[in-house]
């Protein structure tokens, strides 16, 4: 949502910094009573006098708030008691009861300055960033601010409007092991069909299973701009694979824009990018893709969605291999939940049709199934998530006479992705450590497409 960072861990921090009072001198403090005290509001012989509420610093928040409130018969229609009362509720972290508290202070009496500054605190806390700005920016606006007050709320006003504009980058060094770096059949030798007849043909070492340690690291940048009604995002990252076996390194490149523009009854979202992969040297393949999401709006914890991507396949190495893929989804995707929310889950089924851009590609075009199911579970100091996709792809017409008397292919492949990260506080405020285990294997009817490959990796990560 629009709000969201307000309510993220980073901005939670930084909130403990900027409560107004915390901005005021004692002195200032005092001028800030004051100003609430002469502002001019409704006099209610009924209500008691609430000064001795404005000298309660230090006391326990949760009874003054307790106090307060056995006052509520005899104050309903004092806007400085719900001012008062919203008070103590931001103080206690009530943030939705004050909420309610301060709106009745403002209905009562709009021109009451003091309600509106915990106002726009109380709305900034529940993360609704853009009202927060809007209600401070009002206060700036006014004429009988006491000396001290426009420059912490001008200090609020500028703090705020930097949350709507987020970077930020990500490093990562990890080293690994994989078993079959090069993506080698498994089988040592593969059945040719000539003239009917079937002949075995063993592969050489160069195209087996190579199985390699490895080094990885990738840096990325990530930027958001948030306005009242939408969400801009950009990134890039280039990842590298380094090993002894140099035909397998591999080097990408990936930049992507996001638009997102959610609403109370639902929200969409467009993005596009491209994605550029060198192996062993040289160039292999680039992808310009797009897709458009939309997600109706809803109050339960899981909310379905459906996406529409497209990309356009080109290899550099072999053009006829190029091609136009789409991908139709139906998904579900749950917010937190559980205890303490601290677990999330999506899952999603997928359409493939892929377009063959030469009528001599080998197999044609091809079409079939993805599903996906994808998990993450927030420990107290730790985190774990997990991914799991199978797909089943078939091409539409024979692959190669030379294998299995021109069959179509067939391919089912599935892997299996599970992720640890834990702070790592010794080597920086923002460092992990981190633990990657992959596995992936694919089988066909056709022995040269049946692969396995398995891939662990451990190191570190930083977020600038």
């Amino acid at each position: 949502m629009i709000n969201e960072p307000a309510k993220s861990g980073m901005y939670a921090e930084l909130n403990k910094g900027i409560r107004l009072a915390r901005y005021l001198s004692r002195p200032l403090q005092l001028v800030f009573l004051i100003f609430a005290s002469l502002l001019p509001i409704r006099s209610f012989a009924a209500c008691p006098d609430l000064s001795a509420f404005y000298q309660s610093k230090g006391a326990d928040s949760a009874v003054l708030q307790q106090q307060i409130s056995q006052l509520l018969p005899e104050c309903l229609e004092s806007s400085e008691f719900f001012a008062v009362y919203g008070a103590a509720q931001l103080n206690n972290s009530d943030h939705a009861g004050a909420l309610e508290s301060l709106e009745r202070a403002l209905l009562l009496n709009p021109e009451n300055g003091a309600a509106a500054i915990d106002y726009a605190q109380a709305l900034f806390d529940e993360g609704q960033l853009f009202p927060a700005l809007e209600m401070n920016q009002q206060l700036l606006a006014r004429q009988d601010l006491p000396e001290g007050i426009g420059d912490a709320l001008q200090n609020r006003q500028a703090l705020w409007k930097s949350f709507t504009r987020q970077s930020s980058v990500q490093a990562e060094v990890l080293a690994g092991y994989d078993s079959n770096s090069n993506g080698a059949p498994s089988s040592a030798q593969i059945t040719l069909t000539l003239s009917g007849e079937p002949i075995q043909l063993g592969l050489d070492s160069e195209f087996r299973p190579q199985s390699v340690g490895y080094l990885r690291t990738r840096v990325a940048y990530r930027a958001r701009r948030l306005a009242p009604q939408s969400q801009q995002a950009w990134g890039a990252e280039i990842l590298s694979r380094n090993s002894e076996y140099s035909a397998s390194d591999l080097l990408q490149f990936a930049a992507s824009y996001q638009f997102l523009k959610p609403s109370r009854t639902s929200s969409w979202q467009a993005r596009a990018g491209v994605n550029h992969l060198q192996y062993g040297g040289s160039s292999l393949f680039t992808g310009l893709d797009t897709s458009f999401r939309y997600q109706p709006g809803s109050d339960r914890s899981c909310n379905p969605y459906s996406q529409l991507a497209v990309q356009h396949q080109d290899f550099q190495r072999e053009s006829r291999l190029d091609g136009l893929e789409t991908k139709a989804s139906l998904g579900v995707s749950c917010s937190p939940f559980g205890y303490a929310g601290r677990q999330q889950l999506g899952v999603e089924l997928s359409r493939i049709d892929n377009f063959a851009a030469n009528s001599d590609r080998l197999g044609g075009d091809r079409a079939g199934w993805q599903s996906s199911l994808s998990w993450q579970y927030s420990l107290q100091k730790a985190s774990l998530s997990a991914q799991l996709s199978h797909t089943n792809i078939e091409d539409r017409n024979g692959y190669s006479p030379l294998l299995k008397d021109g069959a179509e292919r067939s391919l089912k492949r599935s892997y299996l992705l599970l992720q640890y990260r834990r702070p790592v506080r010794f080597l920086g405020k923002s460092a992990n450590f981190m633990i990657n285990l992959y596995h992936q294997r694919q089988r066909s009817n056709l022995e040269l497409f049946r692969s396995k490959d398995t891939s662990a990796e451990v190191g570190l990560g930083w977020l600038f």
